[in-house]
């Protein structure tokens, strides 16, 4: 049961969290106060969930919860400027003729932040070793895995219904029939 509510409850947050200022609906927005409140809460199950999961001791959760949150908010801001690069990526080559030294750019620039990012797991990853087993270090790994890919399987999800919704509007009328 406790893991049907927290696989739930991952279903949900991506939807809740991710919303972005130019979203519409009733959600949220992605930094109020009570997507803050859903991420604290998101946090603190996934903290619960990796404590059990891994039989960590009270010292070993807290170190982890410790080197997560760290290392999260070095990763934070590469990542928002990796959506960003993509956007302008996206715009640039929707354009009639591609500026190709400004595509250039981009493409060095994002290729430069995935390895910044390459490299905070590399070292967060050394980190944990001081204090998980090896075993337990293999099941933080697996368990973040699963967790990433359900995240991005409920924001592609998100991103196909958003496109669905902006389908033209029909015609007002009923429709002439060609007579033959």
């Amino acid at each position: 049961m406790k893991r049907l509510v927290w696989l739930l409850l991952l279903a949900a947050t991506p939807a809740l969290v991710g919303q972005e200022p130019g979203d519409t609906g009733a959600a949220p927005p992605a930094n109020g106060p009570e997507a803050q409140q859903i991420r604290q809460q998101i946090r603190q199950r996934w903290n619960d969930h990796i404590r059990s999961t891994l039989s960590l001791s009270d010292d070993q959760a807290k170190k982890l919860q410790e080197t997560e949150g760290r290392f999260e908010e070095q990763r934070r801001p590469i990542r928002a400027r990796q959506r960003e690069i993509s956007q302008q990526l996206n715009d640039e080559l929707a354009s009639g003729t591609p500026n190709q030294d400004r595509v250039k750019q981009l493409i060095n620039e994002r290729q430069d932040n995935q390895l910044k990012l390459q490299q905070f797991n590399r070292e967060e990853g050394r980190e944990m070793q001081g204090y998980l087993t090896p075993v337990q270090h293999a099941r933080y790994q697996e368990e973040r895995r699963r967790f990433q890919e359900r995240v991005a399987q409920v924001m592609r999800q998100r991103r196909e219904e958003r496109r669905g919704m902006v389908r033209p509007a029909p015609r007002a009328g009923p429709r002439k029939r060609s007579r033959p």
